[in-house]
């Protein structure tokens, strides 16, 4: 997988460049200071995968991300923890907060090959029925109930549906399917995730726990998803 580092701080360049040297498979094609000068190398290169600083002179890292092709994945990595809700607007698969350590860095690079495995490996959807729909996947078709759903993860053109125990990508927009769901049981809670209430165990103001998982909450999906969930908004007591 090739990638490219885009930061206007040298030391933050070097020290992500030195780190990723060390991950297999990791092939790092250019080291950027700007947005312009990173777009620019796009426009002639196919690149899978972009780390990016948020805030940087001229066009910051969340105008670039908007630009960016469909088909390259975007890390986010910032000092800046609160720009992480807005990183899920843009479709990044993952944010690093600076000093970033290598362990946490390999991480992120594992999900990155996950999801670029994942849509290598993408079903079709073949029926929706009131209550379930069909996947094509692995030469095999998935019957997904509805009821079993934890919750949706949109990326790009694709989404990954989770239930308990299997994860299935299928080529459609989180849109598309949220128009085939309960709008009752299923509620958008980010650009990027729909999540079945029935199956939230716990939540706060930014986070939704379902088992293991983590969802989180779009600013400007908040009030809506608490008033659907508690019959009333309850974000400024949170």
């Amino acid at each position: 997988m090739n990638c490219i580092i885009v930061d206007d701080e040298p030391l933050a360049r070097e020290g992500l460049l030195m780190h990723l040297q060390s991950i297999p498979n990791i092939t790092v094609s250019g080291s950027f200071n700007s947005a312009k000068k990173a777009f620019d190398f796009m426009q002639e290169n196919r690149i899978d995968l972009v780390f990016l600083d948020i805030q940087m002179p001229g066009v910051n890292g969340l105008q670039f991300a908007a630009t960016m092709p469909k088909e390259s994945l975007l890390i986010f990595t910032t000092a800046y923890s609160q720009y992480a809700l807005d990183s899920y607007e843009v479709d990044a698969i993952d944010y690093l907060v600076k000093p970033i350590a290598k362990e946490r860095l390999e991480k992120a690079v594992n999900k990155a090959f996950t999801y670029r495995t994942l849509l290598s490996e993408h079903g079709t959807t073949e029926s929706v029925e009131n209550d379930f729909m069909l996947i094509k996947a692995d030469r095999r078709y998935h019957k997904v109930l509805f009821k079993d759903i934890l919750y949706i993860e949109g990326l790009k053109d694709y989404v990954v549906i989770y239930t308990e125990g299997n994860k299935i990508t299928t080529a459609m927009n989180l849109k598309t399917i949220h128009s085939h769901l309960d709008s009752k049981i299923f509620a958008r809670v980010s650009k990027s995730y729909l999540v079945n209430i029935t199956h939230i165990d716990s939540f706060d103001n930014h986070t939704i726990y379902i088992r293991q998982f983590e969802i989180p909450i779009g600013d400007i999906f908040r009030k809506a998803f608490l008033e659907m969930y508690l019959g009333k908004d309850l974000s400024d007591k949170l």
